[in-house]
């Protein structure tokens, strides 16, 4: 009973805010605020380098901050889920503004967002932990990759004579304007990462990247450094999100519905890993599908007001967590207070150097490129783990996660499906022993004379049904017992099996009995017809019940050969 009203809570479609607040006192509310604070200090410069990064103008990641991190807040399945700009939409949406420009940015979140919602109301949220980790690691490796190379250009301080989009085209045209570097830029940028670097082990509370900002500006301004800041390149804007409708046609939609399903797939995945990271923190458990549902409105929320896609930040939600917020209103008050700092100190944006954003960068691409789980799964991981893993990087490097994700996810199932047929085996009893332990040894039982038993081991699906075509080449039978026991699944391909080694006794007049078949594979026989081929009483629940029937129609065979 326990167990039933436990499901039935995870599978709520009701935002933690309206559960949380049942029980909402004035000292939680302190340490929310406090909390929602301290997060919106980190947000802010993030959420500037990120935009910057997703070659969009530095007030459209405060936007994303505002509109989604609301929004997930308001209507999310998790308690402190914190959710903005991330590191891994920046190579898409970048790719994405370059050639479709801002509209097909919006078209392509809108479209996720809707995709998410749908996902959320149709329960999808436990089948992504289907998703190989292997294919994680490698585009998050990737992207990561993708962010430190987009990066070199302002870490050192370099003029690009082409706009390159591709990371490849990027890294050689580094190459080619290596000439013109800028060692006060590689200052800025050194001292940059040294704050980064150094502040966290000294005074944790107050964010590194917020004190390498605010340092770095003033070094820059004060001396005259001959460095590019934000305000030398984008013109700042303190104006709140305004309401954007973009033109849209059905070409447009129909192109752009790759992008759409990659940024949708990519948002779901990193929410989720972010509210399990979190539900052990605070000892809680998220409600998937409402977290899905909230993404998606916090996504279309965003682009149509001017932002990029969002979803759960995972460093933001440990913060939050770190420093007291155990509700949903700690979310709200990081964006009320992003909002309030963009409309009343957006302008000295203008003064950061751009090699400190491309040091805040650096920092991020590192904390998320998580080479520890490359560097284990090349240790201890099967071979077709590690290819996976290594075809998803370098095709989100060389291509973009478009690609990478179809071709790792093809490439994991043929993996997958090949590791499962080999496992399978069908086997005839008379040619190998049963382990001593196992109560039901074939040895152990008195086969009658002209039935053969075999048993089908593992999964029966496509990829494994050439392995059962030689059931039927032993000729001097009139029963063919088959032992399902350890089948715990079948395809349609696997009933087809079944049903040619029937189809093919019936022709040599043998009979087919059937014993200890599972749930599922009972399931599909019964929709496939097996009940009406084979007969009800030639399903049985055990080997003994199985072989007595087998004796009974050998029987019935015999006799009536002598009446013929």
């Amino acid at each position: 009973m326990e167990e039933v009203k436990t499901k039935r809570t995870e599978e709520k479609l009701k935002p933690k805010l309206f559960s949380v607040m049942k029980n909402y006192s004035k000292e939680q509310l302190v340490k929310d605020i406090v909390a929602g604070i301290i997060v919106a200090i980190i947000a802010l410069p993030l959420s500037i380098a990120l935009a910057l990064a997703s070659g969009v103008r530095p007030e459209q990641g405060l936007y994303t901050a505002i509109v989604a991190g609301f929004i997930v807040s308001f209507l999310g399945g998790s308690r402190v889920q914190i959710a903005g700009p991330t590191a891994a939409f920046a190579t898409i949406v970048a790719g994405i503004v370059a050639t479709e420009g801002m509209d097909g940015l919006i078209i392509s979140t809108v479209i996720a967002g809707i995709l998410m919602i749908i996902m959320g109301l149709c329960r999808f949220g436990g089948l992504l932990k289907y998703i190989p980790g292997t294919i994680t690691t490698g585009f998050t490796f990737g992207i990561a990759v993708t962010i430190v190379v987009g990066q070199i250009k302002d870490f050192l301080g370099l003029t690009f004579k082409n706009s390159p989009i591709e990371t490849l085209d990027k890294l050689k045209e580094v190459g080619l304007c290596i000439g013109t570097f800028n060692p006060q830029a590689l200052l800025i940028g050194v001292i940059s990462l040294a704050v980064l670097i150094l502040w966290p082990k000294k005074l944790e509370k107050i964010p590194a990247s917020l004190i390498a900002v605010l340092l770095c500006s003033a070094i820059v301004k004060i001396t005259d450094m001959n460095v590019n800041t934000i305000g030398d390149l984008y013109t700042i804007s303190s104006a709140p999100p305004k309401f954007t409708v973009p033109e849209v046609t059905f070409a447009r939609v129909k192109a752009l519905i790759p992008n759409a399903f990659t940024i949708a797939v990519l948002a779901a995945v990193e929410s989720l890993l972010s509210c399990v990271v979190s539900d052990g923190m605070i000892g809680s458990k998220h409600r998937s599908n409402m977290e899905l549902i909230a993404q998606g409105c916090a996504n279309i929320g965003s682009a149509l007001f001017g932002g990029i896609p969002a979803t759960g930040a995972i460093a933001r939600t440990a913060a939050n967590v770190k420093n007291g917020g155990r509700t949903p209103i700690a979310g709200m008050v990081h964006s009320v207070l992003v909002l309030i700092i963009l409309l009343l100190l957006m302008p000295y944006a203008a003064l950061i150097p751009m090699p400190t954003i491309a040091a805040i960068l650096f920092i991020v691409a590192y904390n998320m490129c998580g080479w520890r789980n490359i560097r284990n799964t090349v240790k201890t991981a099967p071979k077709s783990d590690i290819a996976v893993l290594f075809v998803t990087l370098i095709l989100t490097v060389v291509f973009d996660l478009v690609v990478a994700i179809g071709a790792g996810l093809v490439l994991a199932a043929l993996l997958f499906m090949k590791r499962m047929a080999d496992v399978t085996e069908a086997h005839a009893w008379i040619d190998v022993d049963d382990e001593e332990t196992d109560p039901d040894n074939i040895t152990l039982k008195k086969i009658p004379d002209n039935t053969r038993v075999f048993e089908i081991n593992g999964p029966m699906f496509f990829a494994a049904s050439d392995k059962y075509k030689y059931i039927l080449d032993d000729k001097k039978i009139d029963v063919l017992c088959i032992r399902m026991r350890n089948v715990p699944a079948i395809d349609a391909t696997g009933v087809e099996a079944l049903m040619s080694i029937v189809k093919d006794c019936e022709r040599k007049k043998r009979k087919v009995v059937f014993s200890h078949v599972n749930e599922q594979p009972m399931h599909a026989m019964e929709k496939a017809g097996f009940i009406e081929k084979v007969g009800k009483e030639n399903f049985c629940d055990h080997i003994d019940t199985a072989l007595a029937r087998a004796a009974e129609i050998e029987a019935q065979m015999a006799a009536s050969r002598k009446t013929a």
